[in-house]
């Protein structure tokens, strides 16, 4: 750890969470996060957008995803806090950019936990189609969030099962698909398919360079590492490790994936609505692989939102412990959780529900929109955020860090940019225009608010906050 006094005033405000996970379960809440619907549905619309040159937009998205896990472990190394990201940007850019971080990140997760759970009452009709929507997502919601409630212990366990059924599904479908394309002499498969239909490139490098947004979406969660380190049992090994395991497994588990994928079916077949992995294995005539894939993808949507649960909940315990949201969000229960900051972040159920039902279209579209915005802004800040973070190191010229990003700063740079790129070519590309249109005022909207609100908390009063937080916490967590 370093010898910051500084951010030790924000971690000790944040204390009274227990540390449970254990190494096993980081490393696989860490690839479980970004192995979900985005892998095994939004790959189909990758596919159409660049054809057999989504290779080269996933592998794109890896490289960011992978810098931007680089950058989060050696910050998180250096501070293990659940207020994660959005308490290192309070510290090392302002109080506003943590203030807006953790705030957008919020509104996007908790949103996205709205439509994970419709899209979970939508796989159900799959075996149960008399059954009204609601029914499954008012059961699947009650489930989730007793879970969430138990204790951070039965989170980790579910969570690592959930990932394990994800990563058996992939590893036998390679295993699978290795066989089908290099083994069953079947002349329609095989890397020709790259190029018979219309070149590696059929609609440009503008087509390949959009899928890498759905690539990003796909990535996205693996940040929820570096929150759920906050209740780690030993957070510097879990982090190191979940980091050297993502950036494999992200590269077998994607990149190798849609080789076999677009070797076995052609991309015009792949990328069409359903899921990619139901169409391969119906040209190669699996039995029952929808009904397989269906529930494989139900268990994805269902570790999503439990995982979002998770790190909404955090995300509001770590606002409340900074003064920019209600004592009472920051309160634990017996069993060490934020039970109010839970029950709020819930909220986005509700949302969904009662929008899908009075503005079935537009609704959708605008939580999406925010939802994206705030997820790209967040990637966007912990780049310049590691950026502030290794100059006042570099400027105090504290204990050497036992986790260092390689090739600063041209990498954190990198990163910054391409993040930069992609959330302004959303604003081109039509169906991602509204991110920026609702993004942007929203923003504007939380700047605003900070302004009214709570622009006075300085950071030159973090120590006060800091021994005040430290002296509630015991009768905090006995409440």
């Amino acid at each position: 750890m370093t010898d910051n006094t500084g951010f030790e005033t924000i971690s000790n405000r944040e204390q009274g969470l227990r540390r449970q996970l254990t190494s096993g379960q980081m490393s696989m809440i860490a690839i479980g996060g970004a192995i979900g619907t985005g892998l095994f549905m939004g790959s189909a619309y990758a596919i159409g957008y660049a054809g057999p040159s989504v290779l080269l937009s996933y592998a794109i998205g890896a490289i960011i995803t992978l810098l931007l896990m680089g950058c989060l472990a050696e910050m998180t190394v250096a501070h293990s806090t659940s207020g994660s990201f959005g308490a290192y940007a309070e510290f090392y850019v302002s109080p506003l950019a943590g203030f807006l971080v953790r705030y957008a990140y919020w509104a996007a997760i908790v949103l996205a936990v709205g439509t994970e759970v419709t899209a979970v009452a939508m796989y159900m009709k799959y075996w149960f189609a008399n059954v009204p929507e609601w029914v499954w997502i008012v059961s699947f919601s009650i489930a989730l969030i007793v879970l969430n409630d138990t204790s951070v212990k039965t989170f980790g366990t579910f969570e690592y099962w959930f990932s394990t059924i994800k990563i058996g599904a992939i590893v036998g479908f390679i295993i699978l698909a290795v066989y089908v394309v290099f083994g069953s002499g079947n002349p329609e498969y095989g890397v020709h398919n790259y190029t018979a239909h219309g070149g590696f490139f059929p609609n440009g490098l503008q087509g390949m360079w959009v899928a890498v947004i759905v690539s990003i979406f796909s990535y996205l969660s693996v940040e929820m590492i570096a929150v759920a380190t906050g209740e780690a049992q030993n957070p510097e090994q879990a982090v190191k490790k979940a980091f050297r395991a993502t950036i494999v497994r992200l590269v077998v588990f994607y990149l190798l994936t849609l080789a076999l994928m677009l070797a076995i079916v052609p991309w015009v077949q792949a990328g069409h609505a359903q899921s990619p992995f139901v169409t391969v294995m119906q040209a190669i005539g699996i039995p029952g692989a929808t009904g397989v894939m269906n529930f494989v993808i139900l268990i994805a949507a269902l570790s999503a939102m439990n995982s979002q649960l998770y790190i909404t909940t955090r995300m509001m315990f770590s606002l409340s412990r900074g003064g920019y949201a209600p004592k009472s969000m920051g309160k634990l229960s017996k069993t060490g959780i934020p039970l109010n900051a839970l029950l709020l972040s819930s909220s986005g159920i509700a949302l969904a529900t009662l929008l899908n039902i009075l503005y079935p279209e537009s609704s959708f579209t605008l939580m999406m929109a925010i939802s994206m915005f705030g997820a790209i802004f967040t990637w966007f800040m912990i780049f310049l955020t590691h950026y502030c973070f290794r100059r006042y190191h570099q400027r105090h010229g504290e204990r050497k860090l036992s986790f260092r990003m390689r090739l600063f700063p041209y990498s954190t740079l990198l990163g910054l940019v391409l993040m930069g790129a992609v959330m302004i070519t959303t604003y081109f590309t039509e169906a991602f225009k509204m991110t920026l249109v609702f993004g942007v005022p929203f923003l504007v909207l939380l700047t605003v608010v900070y302004g009214v609100f709570f622009r006075k908390p300085k950071l030159a009063s973090l120590a006060a906050q800091g021994l005040e937080q430290r002296s509630g916490i015991t009768g905090q967590a006995s409440e």
